[in-house]
């Protein structure tokens, strides 16, 4: 399946910043489930400084604001051919160690919720991927998909203890109980093919766990399913911070306003 994807990052400004750096995650890759055809970055009010691959092995732009520039866009377009492997992005390639990404982070760190449910799973038979689909049932049964309930700095506790929250949220508890089992798991970025729906106001995220014997293997917790054809992966790290489109300190700004657009269609 080839999806074409268009994100429109602005940042606005009330007054423009003397001087402002970001990090960009927006470039995906070809890997088994995908295979980038074309893609670009264009800026207006920043320019690239530099490109380098991250720990995780994401690729990221290195961006500064113009001098006096009050308003920044990053908009990046192009299309990938998304491949179906029932889930399974395969085995460990990178230099990173799969016992990294057993590490609790201050959005995964675990609470008496997360610990009762890391025991029912615990108990359940001995069938490891059974098991994180079973997981990830009871999460969306404890957590409702409820868009704005949340921002990007709720930890999974948080939200396991409000009972509402979005994919991010879903993800980060999902990652916190995997870990607790003793499993490696890592937060995925990137986008979805929705059946109903071409605008959407953010990107998507899911969870992957490495088993035994088929490496790397992706669980949708909020839609309940394993990434298909409909999936485009961007970035991966041990929560959302890892992934971020966006990430920098700016200073001299006042009054910064978002603006995400984001179109995914095949």
């Amino acid at each position: 399946m080839r999806l074409t994807v268009r994100h429109t990052t602005r940042f606005q400004y009330a007054m423009a910043p003397s001087y402002g750096l970001l990090q960009v995650r927006m470039v995906p890759q070809t890997h088994p489930t995908q295979k980038v055809l074309d893609w670009e970055l264009a800026l207006s009010g920043a320019k690239r400084q530099a490109m380098f691959t991250d720990q995780h092995g994401n690729l990221v732009d290195l961006i500064e604001v113009l001098p006096d520039a009050d308003g920044v866009e990053l908009e990046v377009s192009g299309t990938v051919e998304s491949l179906s492997n029932d889930g399974v992005f395969g085995r460990h390639t990178l230099a990173m160690p799969l016992w990294f990404y057993l590490r609790p982070t201050p959005l995964t760190r675990p609470s008496a919720a997360l610990a009762d449910l890391a025991e029912t799973i615990a108990a359940e038979p001995d069938n490891m991927l059974a098991n994180l689909h079973t997981l990830s049932e009871r999460i969306r049964d404890a957590v409702d998909y409820v868009p704005g309930a949340t921002a990007v700095t709720t930890s999974a506790a948080d939200a396991m203890a409000k009972g509402q929250g979005v994919c991010q949220d879903h993800t980060h508890i999902f990652l916190s109980v995997a870990r607790q089992l003793g499993r490696p798991a890592r937060y995925v970025g990137g986008y979805l093919l929705m059946d109903d729906a071409v605008d959407q106001d953010a990107s998507h995220a899911w969870a992957e766990v490495h088993i035994d014997g088929l490496g790397w293997v992706g669980f949708d917790v909020s839609n309940g399913i394993s990434p298909d054809q409909r999936y485009v992966r961007v970035a991966q790290g041990l929560d959302y911070a890892d992934v971020a489109p966006t990430r920098g300190i700016t200073k001299g700004a006042q009054q910064e306003n978002l603006i995400v657009s984001i179109q995914v269609q095949q």
